[in-house]
């Protein structure tokens, strides 16, 4: 690395702090030896040609990859100062503080409002006011409800694409997580729905902690405040995303932004 021009830089107050992290599948090394930290209450974008680490490095941060047969790791991931990896942490109530919206919508076959408190059933509570603000504030958050106040306890399968992921962030922040995980949450939706999630993630952030995976430059552009460009398991380069994309530090980062590979 040119010490003149670091390509990672401090993060005054990290929610997330990554160090030394490595990701194996049995013998095949996916991430390598990782080192940055994601700031408290601000937007993330991952960004790097496909396989290239962004999805397997996310679902680190909630454990998603403990149901991998074969996978281990080496490194830390803190979680405001404490390892995710070590024994003592509880893994339930670690993916209730970072929640998960998936590439492609994945509403359960229950009604809009079941969906939208599920986590808050599993935690026990049953109190139907409770249960009811919930409802509400999280779909207004999700900038859904006055599109389906009328029928919440209709099937959530019945609404269009766009509706479902906002219907996934509104069951995301149900629970109130302090981190949200966004892997390609735009992928499978048009331009109008696509529109309305980066509508809404600006509208987010201050409140969430979020973490997007896009393959998308345009939207990584638009949406987030810092951006890390990972290539073939390694990290590239991270900073505040206007300085990664009008002056990067990296030469390979200039060629993926400007399309010249990826």
């Amino acid at each position: 690395m040119n010490t003149a021009r670091q390509a990672i830089i401090a993060i005054d107050d990290p929610i997330v702090q990554v160090k030394d992290l490595s990701l194996f599948y049995g013998q095949s090394q996916a991430l390598f030896n990782l080192n940055f930290d994601i700031p408290r209450k601000q937007v993330t974008a991952l960004i790097g040609p496909s396989g290239c680490g962004k999805s397997t490095f996310i679902r680190c941060i909630n454990r998603m990859n403990d149901l991998i047969d074969g996978l281990h790791t080496t490194g830390s991931i803190a979680l405001d100062g404490q390892d995710i990896f070590d024994r003592s942490v509880d893994v339930i109530d670690l993916r209730r503080r970072v929640g998960m919206v998936f590439q492609k919508s994945n509403p359960f076959p229950k009604s809009i409002y079941e969906n939208v408190i599920f986590g808050m059933r599993i935690g026990g509570v049953n109190e139907k006011p409770v249960l009811d603000e919930t409802v509400e504030k999280s779909l207004r958050r999700a900038a859904l409800w006055d599109e389906v106040k009328d029928r919440l306890h209709q099937s959530a399968m019945g609404l269009s694409g766009g509706q479902m992921q906002r219907l996934c962030i509104a069951r995301a922040i149900a629970v109130s997580p302090e981190i949200v995980l966004m892997d390609e949450p735009c992928s499978a939706l048009d331009p109008k729905s696509t529109a309305h999630i980066e509508e809404l993630i600006r509208d987010l952030n201050g409140e969430y902690t979020i973490i997007i995976v896009t393959h998308n430059m345009q939207q990584a552009s638009r949406i987030s405040d810092y951006t890390a460009f990972l290539y073939e398991g390694e990290l590239i380069e991270y900073g505040l995303t206007k300085k990664v994309f009008t002056v990067p530090v990296k030469r390979a980062t200039e060629d993926y932004i400007t399309g010249r590979f990826g």
